[in-house]
């Protein structure tokens, strides 16, 4: 079995870091000064979607070399720990239309200001179930994602 892609697959992650780093040249020196709620709920969709991929990665490597799958859950971690920290963003933000801030409690019903507004909280909790199934509450508040091999 080998470790490594075939050489003929497609490597799209090198496309989505150079739009990342397109849009920040683009709109934040000239943009608002405060980050828009639309651009919170999508770099909150980035970070799920890296979420899954670093989830893949470490299950597959993991079944054959232990210590590099053990970095890769712990990089896992840590991009569910940013998610999260991106997903408070959103709800500290103020909503555009009327400036007010939503309550982060009623996030638990899905979408309480209706579709498509808080479909990032809709992400988030599909992530967080993913993320609960293989990882301890401990080792998500730890300043230390688990143990690393050496």
């Amino acid at each position: 079995m080998s470790r490594t892609a075939s050489p003929t697959a497609q490597d799209f992650v090198p496309f989505a870091t150079a739009a990342l780093d397109f849009h920040r040249a683009l709109n934040i020196p000239g943009g608002p000064l405060v980050t828009s709620r639309a651009e919170l709920d999508a770099l909150h969709a980035h970070l799920a979607a890296l979420y899954g991929l670093l989830d893949a990665h470490a299950a597959r490597t993991g079944q054959l070399v232990a210590s590099e799958g053990d970095q890769l859950r712990a990089a896992r971690t840590r991009i569910w720990q940013v998610a999260d920290h991106v997903h408070a963003a959103y709800h500290a933000a103020p909503r555009p239309e009327s400036g007010e801030l939503p309550e982060p409690e009623t996030c638990q019903t899905g979408l309480p200001e209706g579709a498509p507004e808080l479909t990032i909280c809709q992400r988030h909790q599909r992530t967080a179930q993913l993320i609960r199934r293989c990882t301890t509450p401990a080792d998500l508040h730890a300043p230390f994602t688990g143990l690393v091999r050496r």
